[in-house]
């Protein structure tokens, strides 16, 4: 019987095609919405964008929007970074560079969910 040895490809494959879809279909959204339609609503003074932006951020649904969006956008980055040196045949040690790129993507995505909820 063969041993197949397991891999974390899948789950570095996954957290990549979702923050590439985050990042094409999410994010022109709320770029739209926060730096186009809000400034520009009828009878809003100045800070009434910003108002409105901080209310969604201190609810507990809007920070966890928040921080699927942020993380999924470091881990989108992270994997395109590593295979994007592999591409450009700069190899370094597997698990170095793994724990350098995902690990750096965790320790991000763990700092904006501590900023989040202490906002």
């Amino acid at each position: 019987m063969k041993n197949y040895q397991r891999s974390n490809e899948p789950v570095a494959w996954s957290l990549f095609g979702a923050g590439g879809m985050v990042l094409a279909l999410v994010t022109p959204a709320l770029v739209i919405v926060t730096a186009l339609i809000l400034p520009f609503l009828p009878n809003a003074d100045p800070g009434h964008s910003y108002r409105v932006i901080l209310s969604f951020a201190q609810n507990w649904f809007g920070k966890l929007i928040l921080l699927a969006v942020i993380s999924l956008h470091f881990y989108h980055t992270a994997h395109r970074l590593y295979h994007g040196l592999h591409d450009l045949h700069i190899h370094g040690p597997d698990k170095v560079m793994k724990s350098f790129f995902y690990g750096g993507a965790t320790l991000l995505s763990l700092l904006t969910a501590y900023w989040l909820f202490t906002l």
